[in-house]
């Protein structure tokens, strides 16, 4: 008895130290986000000095500057959750990899000049004057920021375009009505809610079924990986090409369908001439086991989840930065205008922000896609960053707003629900020949690494995180709206409009 009582007394001491330890890092992380934000202040200060709008503006880089710290914080996560949760990276690798390549995209590759009116969803004309132009921006991106730092902190990873949007959204119709919202875009995006994790999901389960079925389930598991391993390199490597042409070097390279279609199948046919050889000198004393297949994928999972983050950041760096260059746009030129460029100094706001947020509060959400939805490997994780590249792609050329987060998630989803279907295939295949034979189902196994066979179905997929997830996806739009909305009639009441 006395011995039961210590261990129980020592277990809630240890649970009261971590609890501890978790509060303190949370304390430190808010501290130093709040000193990145005092930087953008006195950064943005420098530049614009004492005009006759420089408060305003320096108000509205702070803001910025908390968007960007939050889409690091959230959006992120997508591109390297799954690599991290397949071991492939560890944290500290995937955090600095991210942070790196984010910011390089942002800064060298982002669009010189981005719509004020985000993806056409108020038409600027219904605003009465510039002033309330302005105002409508800081509330949207101050409530496009909240949005996403309460997804943050519950653990849900949702889409800061969207959070952006529908910020622009609510504060349009505060400030004109309904009538300035152009509802057949919001229709298309709304679409995209369903439209994007499904595609993904199931982009994503066909290679994973792809891989199962002509490398895993094979005799020969070493000479189907030489066959089939370079191949699927390849695919990637043409993909994320066309994905980093059509979405990473917009600003600098817009060449047409053919050209980037070219540059693509070159791409793909120099890997695969390259990659075989050294497929098939990796394979030289490789074992016949399913651990050293998946180890073939490593390596390509790395150089996916640097070129997501880079094409991430070159992209979505428009989310933090948008509104904000809208704001000093329409402060310098004193009207409103359809397309601003983006100052430098605003873009560098934009991407540490990203790199910033990232550090600090990224690993809550990186965890939560890569390792708490669906066990991860490197195979799976690759169909995961394959799926990703190919249904940007595939809804780009058919013009459909996809949010590149929901795609990701989706796909691990759809990585977990294909492995459930799979495994009670399996099983009935195993019971039936049990009962045919005698003999125990574990003993059939084709493989000792494959236990999750004999586990029950709804193990592999965490249902409890698929309903948090759609119920966040589904209310960012209306929430990020009605907070913007808010916002910008508390700032009419305020300045007494």
């Amino acid at each position: 008895m006395v011995k039961k009582t210590l261990d129980k007394d020592l277990e809630r001491i240890g649970q009261i130290e971590t609890q501890t330890l978790q509060a303190s890092q949370t304390y430190k992380a808010l501290a130093l986000a709040l000193l990145f934000l005092l930087v953008v202040w006195v950064f943005s200060a420098s530049i614009i000095g004492t005009g006759e709008n420089s408060t305003l503006i320096i108000v509205a880089a702070i803001i910025g500057g908390y968007m960007a710290l939050n889409i690091g914080a959230n959006d992120v996560a997508n591109n390297v959750g799954p690599a991290v949760g397949s071991k492939a990276l560890s944290m500290v690798g995937a955090l600095v990899i991210a942070a790196i390549f984010e910011a390089a995209g942002a800064i060298l590759a982002g669009g010189d000049v981005v719509s004020t009116i985000k993806k056409g969803i108020i038409d600027p004309a219904a605003m009465d004057n510039s002033d309330v132009f302005i105002w409508a921006m800081m509330a949207a991106l101050f409530a496009a920021a909240a949005w996403v730092n309460i997804a943050t902190w519950v653990g849900a990873p949702v889409s800061t375009t969207h959070a952006v949007v529908g910020g622009v959204m609510g504060a349009g119709i505060a400030a004109a009505g309904f009538g300035v919202v152009n509802w057949p875009t919001m229709y298309k995006i709304a679409a995209s809610w369903v439209i994007s994790p499904v595609m993904g999901g199931a982009i994503a389960a066909v290679f994973l079924a792809f891989i199962k079925f002509n490398i895993i389930y094979q005799e020969d598991k070493v000479a189907a990986s030489k066959r089939w391993v370079p191949l699927l390199v390849a695919i990637m490597a043409g993909v994320f090409s066309s994905y980093l042409i059509m979405k990473g070097f917009k600003k600098i390279w817009k060449p047409d369908a053919l050209t980037v279609t070219g540059v693509a199948f070159a791409i793909f046919v120099a890997t695969y001439l390259i990659v075989k050889p050294i497929i098939a000198k990796a394979a030289i004393g490789m074992e016949n086991r399913n651990k050293s297949v998946r180890a073939l994928f490593t390596i390509p999972l790395i150089f996916s989840a640097a070129l997501l983050s880079f094409a991430h950041g070159a992209n979505d760096v428009a989310n933090a930065v948008g509104p904000l260059a809208a704001i000093v746009g329409t402060t310098e030129s004193g009207a409103i205008e359809g397309k601003v460029g983006i100052p430098l100094w605003v873009m560098v706001i934009g991407a540490f922000g990203i790199s910033a947020g990232l550090f600090l509060f990224g690993p809550k959400l990186i965890r939560t896609v890569g390792e708490q939805i669906t066990k991860m490997n490197p195979m799976r994780a690759f169909c995961v960053a394959l799926s990703a590249g190919i249904t940007v792609l595939i809804a780009s050329a058919l013009g459909l707003p996809v949010s590149s987060t929901h795609i990701a998630v989706g796909a691990v989803f759809g990585v977990g629900f294909f492995r459930e279907w799979d495994t009670e295939r399996r099983s009935k295949i195993l019971r039936a020949e049990n009962r045919a034979t005698k003999i125990h189902p574990e003993s059939n196994l084709p493989d000792a690494e494959e236990p999750e066979i004999i586990k029950r179905r709804k193990k592999l997929v965490r249902r409890s995180h698929l309903m948090t997830i759609a119920a966040a996806w589904i209310i960012t739009v209306p929430c990020a709206a009605l907070l913007a909305a808010g916002i910008f009639m508390g700032i009419s009441l305020f300045l007494g409009g």
